[in-house]
């Protein structure tokens, strides 16, 4: 890929759009006029985002670094990017707890990316990282612009700071992983594919950072984020997509876990943040079989397939079922892998063979 420009740049939230499309319908001014006012900002970031080519910051020259470069910006709660330089890379920790979570998170991607799957950054080139926090007023979400990770403060009603998890911040960088890699459709079953990837590498940051194995993990994305009037866990779960929330306010998670209850909408892109709990929930069950930390031979395959080369950006998800089985005999040969991996898109509904 050009290193000058970024194909097919997305927008990606980690808020879904149906869930403040519901916020935005209360019968309550104050949640309600939140909900609209991030659902209008996200509406017009994408449009943006559409009819206009975003370049990429330019990737250091030479050899990348095995260390991260890491910038993070202060937006003091105004719409404007980047906003205020407040943190480089070499300094101390601020006084700043979003700051200091925020720089963390992007080093905790960094190093899983670098250590076990020998990427330099995002871009396989040593990109520097960039975040900006403190974005807006009681904004509702957290967004990968194709520049720059950007977190909202949360209303400490619903949402938290979107800095507490470090999978969220894992999840919105690897839709910069993507972009550069398989560029996968952000629509239908390709942008499903696109959010299950992010789901699934900011899980496996979350394990790394915390030393935990397949089993120990809670398989929970945004754990920590939800707000304390809130009855539910995170925004998803991969061990048991459509249990993450059931909530008067925020309604049910709709998350399916197999083909059966395959959604189909014109909503949210195709459902791209619905039904990526499929993949989602096959990469759980691959990874819990085998045993052991999940970045490892469940993490190898799934990557591989990403960055392979082979995986089309209009892929469904029977196709990469088939690739996974592609590059786990590649990887592993015709051992307890492959035979894992079989069950688990079985177990789903998936052909992949």
């Amino acid at each position: 890929m050009n290193p000058e420009a970024t194909a097919h740049p997305v927008f990606c939230t980690i808020v879904p759009p149906h869930v403040l499309d519901k916020l935005a319908r209360l019968d309550d001014p104050d949640r309600s006029q939140r909900a609209l006012n991030t659902l209008e900002h996200d509406a017009l970031q994408r449009t943006r985002r559409r009819i206009t080519t975003v370049r990429a910051l330019a990737a250091p020259t030479g050899a990348p670094s095995d260390k991260p470069n890491r910038t993070i910006y202060d937006a003091k709660r105004q719409e404007v990017l980047p906003g205020k330089k407040v943190h480089s890379e070499a300094d101390k920790p601020s006084k700043d707890a979003s700051v200091n979570r925020a720089h963390a998170g992007l080093g905790a991607t960094f190093e899983l990316y670098l250590k076990v799957y020998g990427r330099h950054s995002i871009d396989d080139s040593g990109l520097p990282l960039n975040a900006t926090v403190h974005y807006g007023e009681n904004y509702d979400n957290a967004f990968w612009d194709g520049q720059r990770m950007v977190f909202g403060d949360g209303d400490n009603d619903l949402f938290l700071d979107f800095t507490i998890p470090v999978d969220v911040i894992g999840h919105e960088l690897t839709h910069g992983v993507t972009q550069h890699t398989a560029n996968l459709d952000y629509f239908g079953q390709s942008g499903a594919l696109n959010e299950s990837m992010s789901d699934v590498f900011g899980a496996l940051i979350k394990q790394y950072a915390l030393g935990q194995n397949a089993s120990q993990a809670d398989w929970l994305i945004g754990a920590g984020l939800l707000g304390p009037n809130v009855t539910g866990e995170a925004l998803r779960s991969m061990k048991a997509p459509g249990t993450a929330y059931d909530d008067d306010v925020l309604g049910k998670d709709p998350q399916p876990a197999t083909m059966d209850n395959y959604v189909k909408t014109s909503r949210d892109n195709g459902g791209v943040h619905i039904n990526s709990g499929i993949p989602n929930h096959a990469f759980y069950l691959l990874a819990t079989d085998l045993g052991g930390n999940a970045w490892e031979r469940a993490g190898q395959i799934w990557y591989a397939t990403l960055t392979g080369g082979d995986l089309d950006k209009d892929a469904q998800f029977a196709d990469f079922s088939r690739l996974t089985v592609a590059a786990a005999r590649t990887l592993y040969g015709d051992g307890a892998e492959v035979q894992s991996l079989l069950k688990a898109w079985s177990q789903v509904g998936l052909p992949a063979s």
